[in-house]
């Protein structure tokens, strides 16, 4: 699915990163950041070009094709994975930062990458991620089509254990991103981190 969608000369998603990662990437200690689902490179890009070394992950070759153009495009050097989160290996103590902007995934699939964050983090590293909540289904303005793929606070707080949240709300903001998501969106917001 994700190789077709992907499939066109355009940017899905757009090329401009995601509003709430541009406004909090600056939280992110200088080091190795991981984006995880991160599709047609628009997060990775920016984050690189705020001179983070970044590895983008992603089950779609079309779509990290993508994001290696929108690299050459802006001048800068992303690692781009092809591989399914389920196999992938977020390693121990290895990223200052991890970003997981929209990565919707089905719920085991989601434990077990969410449960393998805090492990993967350096100590002071952080996470952060921007989720539709369910609340989406009655907006129709992006996001997956069921309820199940989608996030909350309260599961976050318990799929991410050790980690310290900073900041963590759900709220509805314009979400503006390509034409996959156009209008108003009901998200969860996080910025957790690993204690020192």
């Amino acid at each position: 699915m994700w190789d077709q969608r992907y499939s066109d000369d355009d940017y899905f998603y757009g090329t401009a990163p995601n509003d709430f990662l541009a406004t909090n990437a600056g939280r992110i200690p200088n080091g190795p950041v991981l984006c995880l689902a991160e599709g047609e490179g628009r997060n990775a890009v920016h984050l690189a070009g705020l001179g983070y070394q970044v590895t983008a992950v992603d089950s779609s070759a079309a779509g990290l094709r993508k994001a290696e153009r929108l690299a050459r495009e802006r001048g800068v050097t992303l690692e781009c994975v092809h591989a399914d989160l389920a196999d992938y290996d977020l390693g121990t103590a290895r990223w200052a930062g991890i970003v997981s902007i929209f990565a919707h995934l089905p719920p085991p699939l989601r434990r077990q990458v969410h449960a393998a964050i805090p492990r993967a983090l350096r100590p002071g590293g952080i996470l952060l991620l921007e989720a539709y909540t369910p609340a989406q289904l009655d907006h129709g303005t992006g996001g997956p089509p069921v309820a199940e793929l989608m996030m909350d606070a309260a599961s976050l707080r318990d799929e991410l254990p050790g980690l310290v949240f900073d900041h963590l709300a759900e709220c509805e903001r314009e979400v503006v991103e390509g034409k996959g998501h156009r209008g108003t969106g009901a998200v969860v917001q996080a910025i957790a981190r690993k204690p020192t």
